[in-house]
């Protein structure tokens, strides 16, 4: 890496592979293709598309709880509203 008379490209080279032993090159996990080529998938990524998968399933997830509720709420208020309506019928009379 510090050899004067090696090319620029050379002493690159050096320098990453220097720096590849000292710190290690981050793992990635690979993935196939449906050509038969690998593919490299960042974890990050990764993460993110988890992370992005999760929040619809949660979000999915309240909105049938939501509609569950407004459908029971509504039934409830036909009820009570036909309930008031007979009697009001009955005293009406």
């Amino acid at each position: 890496m510090k050899s004067e008379d090696a090319t620029p490209a050379a002493r690159v080279s050096a320098a990453t592979a220097i720096l590849d032993r000292g710190w290690g090159k981050v793992t990635q996990p690979l993935e196939s293709g449906n050509d038969g080529t690998l593919k490299v998938i960042h974890r990050i990524e990764l993460r993110a598309d988890l992370q992005h998968l999760r929040r619809w399933r949660r979000s999915v997830e309240q909105a049938q709880s939501y509609t569950f509720k407004a459908v029971i709420t509504v039934i409830v208020t036909g009820f009570v509203g036909a309930v008031w309506l007979g009697i009001k019928a009955t005293l009406g009379k």
